[in-house]
């Protein structure tokens, strides 16, 4: 059985999985429509719906499925595909090494993601998108415990240390520098592609923060709301989050968060990560299920 990754609400640490196993967890589907600027979430459907951990949802650069983490009934980390139109799911990935966050790469022709690796290595891999042809992306930066691609050649990785840190790779040469400290799991490209969010630790909150690029500007956007700690961006001014059974939304410029739904009469209690369609009309949501 290949070596784990510690569960603690995010999957980063290389120091085995414990007794515990990984939390149970379920991918749902709902769509989103967007109505005077407020975001408009229609009934979710559990698109994984089995006991065991399906996390980590990313769209096709078409919009027409979901790649996600799923830990099976042999203990392994694997990558697997759910189809929006046939309602499918298949396995991508079936490896000795386990395979997390994987992300469709710019030009969509490949996904990346968090490989660890037999002696517990964490680095960046990518695959062709039928699961084929791996290879390393970044050899020499590890642990990598999250990654967004900025641009084709460019990324922004969640660099485990004490304290974790956010780096900026350049794959043609391999140069990485460090850009920040004290940042959390959630990295997104921006949608109009002139950068990238993360979010860092400011006075004890976890604060949203923008980073235009190639200008390295950064800047503060709002605090999330106490206990969030995922994000994502519905239009270039538009960003989500989750609280609970509520799914949250700000507009830029906004001094607060505002409601959007409350899940709750779903089953939908305890909401982590969220991803968004690159088409805008679907969003994916992890929760732990009733």
């Amino acid at each position: 059985m290949r070596r784990a990754l510690i569960w603690l609400s995010s999957v980063v640490v290389a120091t085995g999985a414990g007794a515990q196993g990984p939390p149970n967890t379920d991918v749902y589907l709902a769509p989103l429509t967007i109505e005077g600027g407020r975001p408009l979430i229609g009934p979710a459907v559990n698109v994984t719906h089995r006991i065991g951990y399906d996390n980590q949802p990313s769209f096709t650069a078409n919009s027409r499925a979901i790649l996600f983490t799923s830990v099976r009934d042999d203990g392994q980390s694997d990558i697997y595909r759910y189809d929006l139109t046939t309602k499918a799911t298949t396995r991508v990935t079936s490896t000795p090494e386990s395979e997390y966050s994987a992300t469709v790469m710019p030009g969509g022709k490949r996904f990346s993601v968090i490989r660890v690796e037999k002696d517990s290595t964490q680095r960046l891999w990518s695959f062709a998108l039928d699961g084929s042809h791996p290879r390393i992306v970044i050899a020499a930066l590890k642990p990598v415990g999250y990654h967004a691609w900025i641009d084709a050649n460019n990324l922004a990785l969640f660099v485990l240390g004490r304290p974790n840190a956010l780096v900026h790779t350049d794959v043609r040469t391999g140069r990485s520098d460090t850009l920040a400290r004290n940042i959390g799991r959630s990295l997104a490209p921006l949608p109009d592609r002139s950068g990238f969010s993360y979010v860092h630790t400011v006075d004890s909150a976890s604060v949203l923060a923008a980073m235009r690029w190639p200008a390295r500007a950064s800047r503060d956007l709002i605090a999330l709301p106490r206990g969030s700690q995922d994000i994502a961006w519905a239009s270039n001014d538009l960003v989500l989050t989750a609280s609970g059974s509520k799914l949250l939304f700000w507009h830029s410029g906004d001094s607060a968060w505002s409601d959007a739904a409350d899940l709750s009469a779903a089953g939908l209690t305890e909401i982590s990560r969220l991803a968004v369609s690159p088409n805008g009309k679907w969003i994916a949501i992890v929760t732990v299920p009733k």
